[in-house]
């Protein structure tokens, strides 16, 4: 049979497809976190030096950062370290207490010496921040030090008499008082301590401890902020500053570093931008010595400090400003004509040029020591 030509072709048309299932939709794998990028070469903020925080991950970031002589964010770098060591000459088997413990640099070397060859030597270290002090316990315990070697208080060091009571230890061969204010709590904003970048107005060492700077500001008489000024870091417009930033306080509270900062330039117009910033760092220093009563602090330390040394006891003390020397320089030379110490520094030790230029905050330091008597007891007597 033929096909007719004038009938259209059938329609040819393809099988059903055959329709599988569909695949199940896979979740896309998260995309592991980035870390933040390190914001220029030198990132001013002090959360975002994620690198100075980490340095065992970033040893060569922050031996470069260290050998332009900067400290690392968040740490910090013990002064004066052999010369403390010369002074001191911790011995295996003595007791040492570390009066200020800090980032736990100065006491590392002298556990080492006191527990050298497996000497029963020990040290107590005392701090009074909450926030560093758990820190630094846990690095020097991670250094091997136990809880037989080293034991550690959260205490003013003018409490030192009285734990050193409490464990029943008596009296110490070593002790060293670093006065200094460390990097950790200069570095961090949130301290209140710096005024390079916008923080509370705290500069409390215990900030647990009330009144903090903003408080201590809102509420001082014109007259104490003068003397405060003076006795706490010779500045030498204390009259006008303390007249200045009252009138402004009854305005706008001061609760901000930086606000400070701009009030205290602000007050000296015709002054360079040099002799600003050194009355900025003197206000600063000042008023942080009054909320933490470190004069009082100190005064108590001196006067119980001989009945903590055993005979030919050693002390050194780092202080930083005129104030602390003084009080040292002047309890020394008493105890020297009591009877108390037997030799003390005739001069003061000082950072040489080479540990100023790596480590620029040593400048200012200043190194004392004394030598307990072999035999005299009580307390020093100082004429107030």
């Amino acid at each position: 049979m033929t096909s007719d030509p004038n009938q259209p072709a059938a329609e040819v048309t393809d099988p059903k497809p055959t329709r599988h299932p569909a695949p199940p939709e896979v979740p896309e794998a998260p995309r592991p976190r980035r870390r933040p990028r390190y914001s220029g070469r030198n990132p001013r903020r002090f959360e975002e030096r994620y690198k100075e925080h980490d340095p065992t991950r970033y040893a060569s970031d922050a031996a470069k950062i260290e050998a332009s002589g900067k400290t690392l964010a968040g740490s910090h770098r013990p002064i004066l370290v052999e010369e403390i060591l010369g002074v001191l000459a911790p011995k295996p088997g003595e007791t040492a207490v570390d009066c200020t413990l800090g980032y736990g640099g100065h006491a590392r070397r002298l556990l080492e010496r006191v527990t050298a060859g497996d000497a029963p030597g020990r040290l107590l270290g005392l701090d009074v921040d909450p926030i560093e002090f758990p820190r630094t316990e846990s690095r020097l315990r991670a250094l091997g030090f136990g809880d037989t070697a080293f034991v550690a208080r959260r205490s003013n060091y003018a409490g030192m008499a009285k734990v050193l009571g409490e464990l029943g230890w008596g009296t110490a061969d070593v002790i060293l008082a670093d006065l200094g204010v460390s990097s950790m709590q200069l570095d961090d904003p949130q301290r209140g301590f710096t005024y390079k970048q916008d923080g509370p107005l705290d500069l409390r060492m215990n900030p647990q401890r009330s009144p903090s700077a903003a408080q201590w500001i809102a509420t001082v008489r014109e007259a104490d902020l003068e003397a405060a000024l003076q006795s706490g870091a010779d500045e030498p417009h204390a009259a006008l500053l303390a007249r200045g930033l009252v009138r402004a306080r009854d305005t706008e509270p001061i609760t901000r570093t930086r606000q400070l900062a701009g009030l205290i330039r602000g007050l000296l117009p015709e002054r360079s931008k040099e002799d600003q910033d050194l009355s900025v760092r003197r206000v600063f220093q000042a008023i942080r010595i009054v909320v933490n009563d470190e004069f009082g602090g100190l005064d108590a330390w001196l006067r119980l400090l001989p009945g903590c040394l055993g005979p030919g006891g050693r002390v050194a003390v780092l202080t930083f400003h005129s104030g602390e020397d003084r009080r040292v320089k002047q309890a020394f030379r008493v105890g020297l004509d009591q009877g108390i110490y037997s030799s003390i520094a005739d001069e003061v030790i000082r950072a040489d040029p080479e540990e100023q230029r790596s480590n620029p905050r040593s400048s200012s330091a200043k190194l004392r020591w004394a030598v307990r008597a072999a035999e005299n007891s009580g307390e020093l007597r100082v004429e107030s």
